[in-house]
């Protein structure tokens, strides 16, 4: 049922348009602090920890503020998806005129909030929005620019993290994350692929353009660079020196069984459509996430 133009949306339906539930993509913004624990040239604290939960949840406004401007824009194309017609705009339970002036509130809001955390950190945010606005507005429609575009916002999130706390991202660390949200994005794309076969065009152009065997191989090439790229990241030697500990390789193993895990899901189970939500649901995911947690958390902890 639509809503009536003047009516005041609900605080559940705003919410629901806001996409929270990804939220959990920002997260990336706190592995620059994470991994600065171990670092033993770097000192942490409660103080620094609350500066970067502040840039967290600053990217959560920036990236709230563009998922309106997305679903404004395709709200037509959603409307023919079986699952995204459901969304706020799409189905018309949240009107056009409060999702766009909750979009701009929210960017300004990042924007402002940023440069008063730090100039630097501001630019990247900034940075981070026109990129996603020119995303939506363009880029979204060609293939493989799509998921690259993706894949450097998750790089962007990182390296302003290091910002900051004030550290020197490790390359490989931003290569690793890159690698791992092109990984996501692929099987996204094929799974939208899979689901929409007879309305590609119709729902997104750019999947019109794709091959699901290209795809298929892109997949395993990106997950195979992701295990070698992590494992040279943990075996290098400036990181065991910056660590002071060669331990950190026993997490290879961890991030090899989430990589396969997600493949089963997405080939055995039809998954990959949803990765926030595959993340936080799927049992064998969840422990492994549990454990490499805990994991890297002890290394650093008697390291130190």
């Amino acid at each position: 049922m639509t809503a009536h133009p003047t009516s005041f949306p609900s605080t559940l339906v705003i919410l629901r348009a806001l996409r929270v539930n990804q939220w959990t993509k920002n997260l990336v913004v706190l592995a620059a602090f994470f991994f600065a624990f171990g670092d033993k040239t770097q000192s942490v604290s409660l103080d620094l920890f609350i500066r970067v939960g502040e840039a967290c949840v600053l990217f959560c406004l920036a990236s709230s503020g563009i998922y309106l401007i997305n679903d404004i824009r395709d709200r037509a194309a959603d409307s023919l998806h079986p699952v995204k017609r459901f969304r706020p705009i799409a189905s018309g339970k949240l009107p056009v005129f409060p999702a766009a002036v909750t979009s701009v509130f929210l960017l300004a809001a990042s924007l402002l909030g940023s440069l008063w955390l730090s100039p630097p950190f501001a630019l990247i945010v900034g940075s981070y929005i026109l990129l996603q606005v020119i995303y939506t507005l363009w880029l979204k429609h060609v293939a493989l620019v799509d998921v690259f575009i993706i894949a450097i916002g998750f790089v962007m999130r990182a390296a302003a993290g290091g910002v900051v706390v004030a550290v020197v991202v490790s390359p490989w660390l931003l290569l690793c994350a890159f690698l791992l949200a092109l990984f996501l994005a692929l099987c996204k794309r094929r799974h939208e692929k899979r689901l929409m076969e007879e309305d590609n065009a119709l729902h997104r152009p750019s999947l019109e353009q794709y091959d699901q065997k290209l795809l298929d191989q892109l997949i395993a090439i990106v997950s195979a660079a992701t295990i070698v790229s992590y494992s040279i990241y943990t075996l290098w030697p400036d990181t065991q020196l910056k660590f002071h500990t060669p331990l950190l390789s026993l997490t290879i193993p961890l991030v090899i069984f989430g990589i396969f895990r997600y493949l089963d899901l997405v080939y055995r189970k039809e998954g990959g459509g949803r990765p926030e939500k595959t993340l936080l649901t799927d049992g064998p995911l969840l422990i492994d996430l549990a454990l490499y947690g805990l994991t890297v958390l002890g290394i650093f902890v008697f390291s130190r």
